[in-house]
């Protein structure tokens, strides 16, 4: 995580846009009364929001540490995939 004020960061944003996508930075823009931004890439922020929206319905919150206590337990089985051709 990079901390970087408004004047460095307008002075040099490709420079801190490249970090945010390319080296997954995030880079917190610090400005006056404590405003500050936080950048992040797309990327990050479309799974942060998938993350929210699965996590914030209890069902599926609930299947999703069920099936992670069941992993941890060793309770898991292998299955070979089949390809499908959609050519059909």
């Amino acid at each position: 995580m990079l901390a970087v004020n408004y004047t460095n960061l307008r002075d040099n944003m490709k420079n801190y846009m490249d970090k945010v996508t390319d080296d997954y930075e995030t880079v917190i823009v610090t400005r006056k009364d404590n405003k500050n931004v936080v950048m992040i890439s797309e990327e990050a922020y479309n799974n942060l929001m998938e993350n929210v929206y699965v996590m914030g319905n209890k069902t599926n919150y609930d299947w999703l540490m069920e099936s992670k206590s069941q992993l941890e337990r060793g309770n898991l089985s292998i299955h070979n995939l089949t390809e499908v051709d959609t050519d059909e």
